[in-house]
């Protein structure tokens, strides 16, 4: 293990977080610990979005210290007293009200975090291509530390801009540069860091919601940490609860599960001896149903992952707009400005995640005391239009929430532009909203596997909130809605949808309406949205990557809810002072309401926390290689034939020079590929996704980048360079800039015999099985 690159990131880190602390003590003043645990996501964004502008000029350490530079003086300029630096003087201003212990209790939350996630990457760091898109996330940070302007070039397209979101590869690159990281180790060190960043987020925002509610704050986030960073779904829980019935109920239940699960009978009916961390993201048929967990595991260096940190940092801004007072008008637009920095990084890290950055911010302002049309100018006549009746008052509130959003979301394209207008703009792909067909739609049990302990929380939140009188009424519709979900084939609609319905009206009828019910509506609009609609795309038949990308954010959404509902039953089982019991046996009633409450809590925490116990002793018990942080390490020891070629052209090769090597597709229109596999295998471009190296045509997800024909036509001439007639080759290898032409295993097995005996290739590399050629260009024909 590299302890001393642990202990650097460490230190950075601290560093980030120590000139950070004024902006977000600033941003959060309102929130309970003054926003202590989003302190590096600001940072971040900080320094991140001037290093991409600057980047498109030039890119490299010089771009970084711009940032920092930005950093530092955006920390001055909030956290020092002024008057005493014109006297010399540096000291922190009297008004920053610095919560040292809460500064305290999120350092360490996140160094618990960070260095519980790099010992799991420690025992599996390759970034082999099986299973994930590793080749994809190292290939991009490899490209990124090899460019010198952004967009980075395109490693499987040659002399092309990357068509993808990188912004949370250039917040990897940075913090590489930063601690001065090869890639390699960069990778996992990175992955670490934006799991701490998630978790310390969640705590964040659970312990300032739980204490805003005058519950235990600390409680309420080490809950919301552990459902947004340790918790699974129930399925692993779900199998061994099937397996403890007896027999006569056991394969029955298991045949009706299977029925309406991705799960075979036999799977379900499998002992801990066949545990595999893969099976719980695969439920719901037809889609990918992750939770970070189980994506840290994974060991993906992902967008959609990487995106999460910054939609926490998002809801924690609406909630210190939702807890900050009408007459506070500069205050609030200046939330609402920062939520469209936020947003703008957000669509060059995680496009997906973009509209729910605004998502959030639009429940926050329309469920703010605060009246959202009193942001826009000419607030006295609009107050004479809004305030004319309670229905025109709530329309106004609709209204004005739209269209401050809307301009806040206005202005976030407008800063992310760059992406959208080069790497996004142009693409020959094609993506349609579609309605997701009744037959393709979740069912019950499926959404009850997934988010059944969400579920089941809510649901007695809920009922908490409105209280008995109120619950029957509520129920009796539910059993309605039940009967039409049922006839429709629409499940969601029972177990998600009053979520959004109710908790509207709770949060716009209650006096004191809390936080964790706007994430509660939030992730429910979530879900459902998925279970309506679809973009179909190249990645992924179906809604598959729909699912995929969005219920990553319900899981943080409704984790980082769980730890303050959670907190608030604990509290009230506490207190029996508000319990209407009957004096003779009032310790009876209360001391049963106590232990159902802490009952209540306690079987969530463990029903969800199966998987996690069995996932880390599994990766404990079977590391995947020696003990390393190393991404690449496992070349050396699964492909030694190629291991030093790769070294080769990683570190002997500089710049960006176009290399042509076998296509990343087992189609061609004239050759029969004995390449067994291609995608998500070796033989997918190990040569350009292990180095940054460009090739002329890599993975075919360039087809959903670029669109086929773009792709398919250089597969063809790729083929058409390796096998065609010399001055063919000769014509194409200039067209395409080619400088080096790669010989290995992969080449042969596409190609058979291929002609090198061509005055203008010229060895400069033999090891292993793996021959390099120089294209010497004044010697094409």
């Amino acid at each position: 293990m590299e302890y001393a690159l642990v202990v650097r990131w460490l230190v950075m880190f601290a560093a980030l977080w120590a000139v950070g602390l004024p902006l977000s003590t600033r941003l959060f003043r309102r929130l309970p610990g003054h926003g202590a645990g989003f302190t590096l996501p600001v940072s971040l964004v900080v320094v991140t979005l001037p290093v991409y502008y600057v980047g498109h000029l030039s890119f490299g350490p010089a771009a970084l210290l711009v940032g920092l530079g930005v950093l530092v003086a955006a920390a001055a300029l909030t956290g020092l007293d002024r008057s005493a630096l014109r006297d010399g003087e540096i000291r922190l201003a009297s008004d920053l009200d610095i919560d040292r212990r809460a500064v305290a209790e999120a350092a360490a939350v996140f160094v618990v975090a960070f260095l519980f996630a790099v010992a799991l990457r420690a025992l599996d760091p390759a970034v082999h291509a099986g299973g994930g898109e590793k080749f994809l996330d190292f290939g991009l940070l490899q490209s990124l530390s090899r460019a010198t302007v952004l967009p980075p070039e395109d490693m499987w397209f040659a002399g092309e801009p990357v068509r993808y979101y990188y912004g949370g590869h250039l917040v990897s690159i940075l913090l590489a540069w930063l601690t001065g990281t090869e890639p390699e180790f960069a990778y996992n060190l990175a992955l670490a860091g934006f799991f701490g960043f998630l978790v310390t987020a969640a705590f964040e925002l659970g312990r300032s919601i739980s204490a805003a509610a005058d519950a235990d704050g600390v409680l309420g986030g080490l809950l919301a940490a552990f459902f947004v960073g340790f918790a699974s779904n129930l399925v692993t829980a779900g199998r061994f609860l099937i397996l403890a019935l007896p027999e006569g109920f056991r394969r029955p239940l298991a045949q009706s599960v299977a029925e309406r699960s991705r799960y075979t009978v036999s799977e379900l009916l499998a002992g801990a001896n066949e545990f595999s961390y893969w099976d719980a993201s695969r439920v719901i048929p037809g889609t990918i149903n992750e939770f970070p967990l189980f994506a840290w595991l994974n060991g993906d260096l992902h967008a959609h992952m990487m995106g999460t940190p910054f939609l926490l940092l998002a809801a924690g801004i609406a909630f210190a707009y939702f807890s900050t007072p009408e007459d506070a008008v500069w205050e609030r637009r200046r939330l609402v400005g920062v939520t469209a920095l936020v947003g703008g990084l957000q669509v060059v890290v995680d496009t997906w995640s973009f509209p729910s950055v605004f998502g959030v911010l639009f429940l926050g302002m329309v469920f703010a005391p605060a009246r959202p049309w009193t942001l826009l100018p000419g607030r006295e006549r609009l107050r004479t239009v809004a305030e004319r009746t309670p229905v025109t008052s709530e329309v106004a509130r609709l209204v004005g929430t739209t269209v401050v959003v809307g301009l806040a979301g206005v202005l976030a394209v407008v800063l992310a532009s760059p992406f959208l207008l080069g790497s996004v703009a142009g693409g020959g792909s094609t993506r349609t909203i579609e309605i997701l067909a009744p037959a393709e739609r979740s069912g019950f049990s499926v959404l009850l596997l997934v988010h059944g302990a969400f579920i089941g929380a809510f649901a007695l939140h809920y009922a908490r909130e409105l209280g008995a009188r109120q619950v029957a009424p509520v129920v009796v519709g539910l059993v309605a809605v039940t009967a039409v979900a049922v006839v429709h084939s629409f499940a969601a609609l029972a177990l998600v949808v009053p979520f959004v319905v109710v908790g509207w009206v709770l949060l716009r009828l209650r006096d004191n309406p809390t936080f964790d019910t706007v994430l509660v509506v939030a992730g429910a609009g979530l879900v459902t949205l998925v279970e309506v609609v679809f973009v179909n795309e190249q990645a992924g038949p179906g809604r598959m990557n729909t699912v995929f990308k969005t219920y990553m954010q319900v899981w943080v959404l409704w984790g980082s809810a769980m730890g303050p509902v959670l907190a608030r039953f604990v509290r009230d089982a506490a207190d029996t002072t508000d319990l209407s019991l009957p004096k003779i046996d009032f310790h009876v009633r209360a001391g049963a309401i106590r232990g159902v409450g802490i009952a209540v809590v306690a079987l969530l925490v463990a029903s969800t926390s199966v998987y996690a116990g069995l996932a880390v002793a599994d990766h404990t018990q079977n590391p995947r290689q020696e003990t390393t942080l190393d991404a690449t390490a496992f070349v050396e020891w699964y492909h030694p034939d190629e291991d030093t070629a790769i070294t080769w052209l990683d570190e002997d090769v500089e710049g960006t020079p176009t290399i042509l090597t076998a296509p990343g597709t087992e189609w061609s229109a004239t050759l029969d590929d004995q390449r067994e596999y291609v995608m998500y295998a070796w033989r997918g471009n190990p040569e350009s996704s292990l180095t940054g190296v460009p090739t002329v045509a890599g993975w075919a997800h360039e087809v959903g980048y670029r669109g086929p024909d773009a792709y398919y036509d250089r597969v063809r001439d790729v083929d058409a360079m390796y096998v065609g007639n010399e001055s063919t080759r000769a014509r194409l290898i200039e067209s395409y800039d080619v400088q080096y032409v790669w010989v290995g295993p992969g080449e042969r097995a596409r190609y058979g015999e291929i002609a090198t005996d061509v005055p203008w290739l010229t060895p400069v590399h033999r090891s292993g099985s793996v021959v390099v050629y120089e294209v010497e260009e004044a010697r094409l024909p």
